[in-house]
């Protein structure tokens, strides 16, 4: 009979605070699945788009650009503050991780502020045709995921300030940086599509 062969891993570290912790796959992989989610919305638009002589549909002025571009800012530099606090958690430093995630809620809370307001201006609803359902559901999916993820960051905001940043902790806010990346990575396409796409296929 065969011995049974076993693997020593008792020197091994029980946290690992870098991209090739399992947990770290696992936030990318369920981006991955939410990507594909959002490119589907995003060729939904154009495959729609392409098949109408008027877009948006008459009655639907476009969409100004301004508010959107002014939010598209905060959303961009929040990043910065992402990756300063998973630079934190890898050096284990406290200070640094409160400060990134700071940045980030704070900087992000803009962003959708800036969408909030902005919602205020639109004369048509999700129901109304196919346009205002896509439209919708693009901003309404990605400030969904947007807020969801926030939550996150506030707490591990308030599980750093109480004093709780052992290796659990850490992986955490490491791993809510891919989150945030993505959220912010995605919003550009959706963006041009939404805000730009009808600007630049107007008809003359």
């Amino acid at each position: 009979m065969t011995p049974a062969r076993t693997l020593d891993v008792s020197g091994l570290p029980p946290y690992e605070i870098s991209n090739r912790a399992p947990l770290w796959s696992g936030q990318v992989l369920m981006a991955v699945i939410e990507g594909s989610l959002f490119c589907m919305l995003i060729a939904m638009y154009f495959y729609i788009r392409i098949s109408v002589d008027v877009w948006p549909p008459p009655g639907v002025p476009l969409l100004p650009v301004m508010m959107p571009s002014l939010a598209l800012i905060p959303l961009v530099l929040s990043a910065g503050g992402s990756y300063a606090a998973s630079e934190g958690a890898k050096k284990d430093k406290p200070g640094l991780m409160i400060i990134g995630l700071v940045a980030n809620l704070v900087l992000a809370i803009i962003f959708l502020a800036l969408r909030f307001a902005e919602w205020r201006s639109f004369n048509f609803t999700y129901e109304a045709d196919i346009h205002g359902t896509l439209v919708w559901s693009m901003l309404f999916l990605h400030s969904f995921d947007a807020i969801a993820d926030l939550i996150m960051t506030l707490v591990l905001i308030l599980a750093l300030v109480l004093g709780r940043h052992g290796p659990k902790l850490r992986l955490g806010v490491h791993v809510d940086s891919v989150l945030w990346y993505f959220i912010v990575l995605i919003w550009i396409p959706m963006y041009v599509a939404v805000y730009w796409g009808p600007h630049l296929t107007a008809t003359k």
